[in-house]
C-alpha cells in the first residue's frame, strides 16, 4: 500500500506541475495533494482503529478541498458537498463499529482484537428487540463504512460527481488514495470478517451488483472523466466481490494493478482535456489519433489492461478474481460469477467506445 500511495502520488505531483501551471493557485493545489497523500499514509500505516479513523477523516477532508478547488464553480461546490455528506453517512457507522469494538475489547489495537476475536463469538447485542451477534454487528458497521468510502452501490453517487475537480485530483482520488480506503479496511479487518459469514455474503453481493451496475452505466456516459469514474466503481466492485469470498490477497493484488492503470487512464484523459481547452464531451471530439499519438497509445494500453487483455496486469488479477468466484461450489457464487463476467464484457464495451469516440470517429 505504501508503494501504491507514494508511487502514484509522485507521478500525480509531477503531472500537476505542468497541468496546473497556468493556475494562479498552484501552491495551494500542491499543498492539498501533499496533505491528501499524508493522510492516506497515516491510514495505511496505522496499527489501531483510532489512527485509522484519523487518516480516514483526513482523506475525506482533503477530497472536499480538492473537488472544491475551483470554488467559484457552482457544480464544484455541489459535488464537494455531496462527497462530504455521503462519506459522513458511512463514517457514522464506522464510528459506531469502533465504539462497539472498544467497549468489547477495551482497546483499539488491531493485534489484540484479532487475537481475541474468537472470545466474543457467542456474545449478542439486543437491537430493536432483536438479538444480534456482536461479531455480525461490528462487521456490518465496518462494511457500511467501506461502502461509503469505496463508492459501492447505494452510496456511489458522489464518485462520478467528484470529477468537477482538476484531473490530477481525479487520478489521485480514484487510483491511490480515497476510494481504495474502503477496500483496505475490509482487507485489514479480514480476521474479524472471517467469523461473520452473513456479512461476507453481503460484501460479495454488493461488490457483484456494483461491478455490473457501474459498468452498464459507464457505457451510456459521454463525459470522458465520468466514464473512467464509473469504471473505478466497477473495479472496486470486483475487489469487494473478492473480499466477500475470502480471497483478500487477490483483492489487494487487483487494487495494486488497478491503481496504476487507472492513474494512467486519468492522466491521459487530462492530457486530452488540456489539449482541447477543457472540453470533456466525447461527442465534440474525434480523429485525434494523429494529433495526440502518445496520449492515444497511453489510453490504449490502459484500456487493454482494464479489459483484462492477456499479459497485461488486469489479465492476471481480474481474471483470477473471476476464476476464484467460479471455483466456489455455493449457490450464490453462480450469480456473482455471472455478474462479474457481464461486467467484464461491458468494461470492454465502454473502453473501446471511449477510444473510438475520442481518437477515430
Amino acid at each position: 500500500m505504501l508503494i501504491i500511495v507514494t508511487g502514484i502520488s509522485s507521478f500525480v505531483h509531477l503531472y500537476s506541475l505542468g497541468y496546473m501551471s497556468h493556475d494562479p493557485h498552484l501552491s495551494r493545489f500542491i499543498s492539498y495533494l501533499s496533505l491528501f497523500t499524508f493522510f492516506m499514509l497515516v491510514l495505511v500505516t496505522s496499527d489501531n482503529f483510532v489512527q485509522l479513523f484519523i487518516g480516514w477523516e483526513g482523506v475525506g477532508l482533503c477530497s472536499f478541498l480538492l473537488i472544491n478547488f475551483w470554488y467559484t464553480r457552482l457544480l464544484a461546490n455541489k459535488a464537494a458537498l455531496k462527497a462530504m455528506i455521503m462519506n459522513r453517512i458511512a463514517d457514522v457507522f464506522f464510528v459506531l463499529a469502533i465504539a462497539v469494538i472498544f467497549l468489547t475489547f477495551r482497546t483499539t489495537n488491531y493485534f489484540v482484537i484479532f487475537n481475541n476475536i474468537d472470545l466474543i463469538l457467542i456474545q449478542s447485542i439486543s437491537f430493536l428487540n432483536f438479538s444480534v451477534k456482536k461479531i455480525d454487528f461490528i462487521c456490518f458497521f465496518l462494511l457500511i463504512g467501506g461502502i461509503g468510502k469505496s463508492a459501492q452501490l447505494g452510496l456511489h453517487t458522489w464518485l462520478p460527481d467528484a470529477m468537477e475537480g482538476p484531473t490530477p485530483v481525479s487520478s489521485l482520488l480514484h487510483a491511490a488514495t480515497m476510494v481504495t480506503a474502503g477496500v483496505f479496511l475490509l482487507i485489514r479487518c479480514s480476521p474479524i470478517f472471517e467469523y461473520s459469514s452473513n456479512v461476507l455474503f453481503m460484501v460479495a453481493l454488493i461488490g457483484a451488483l456494483t461491478a455490473l451496475f457501474s459498468a452498464i452505466v459507464g457505457v451510456f456516459q459521454y463525459d470522458v472523466k465520468k466514464i473512467i469514474a464509473y469504471s473505478t466503481c466497477s473495479q472496486l466492485g470486483y475487489m469487494f466481490l473478492s473480499c466477500g469470498l475470502s480471497n483478500y490477497q487477490v483483492a489487494i493484488f487487483h487494487l495494486l494493478n488497478h491503481a496504476f492503470f487507472k492513474a494512467l487512464l486519468f492522466l491521459s484523459a487530462g492530457a486530452i482535456i488540456h489539449a482541447l481547452f477543457d472540453e470533456q464531451d466525447m461527442r465534440r471530439m474525434g480523429g485525434f489519433v494523429n494529433f495526440l499519438p502518445f496520449t492515444y497509445f497511453s489510453i490504449f494500453l490502459g484500456s487493454l489492461a482494464i479489459m483484462g487483455f492477456p499479459f497485461l496486469t488486469g489479465f492476471y488479477s481480474k481474471d483470477l478474481v473471476l476464476e476464484l468466484v467460479y471455483s466456489r461450489f455455493v449457490i450464490d457464487s453462480t450469480f456473482i460469477h455471472l455478474a462479474g463476467v457481464t461486467a467484464a464484457f461491458f468494461t470492454a464495451v465502454y473502453s473501446i467506445r471511449l477510444l473510438l469516440f475520442v481518437f477515430f470517429f
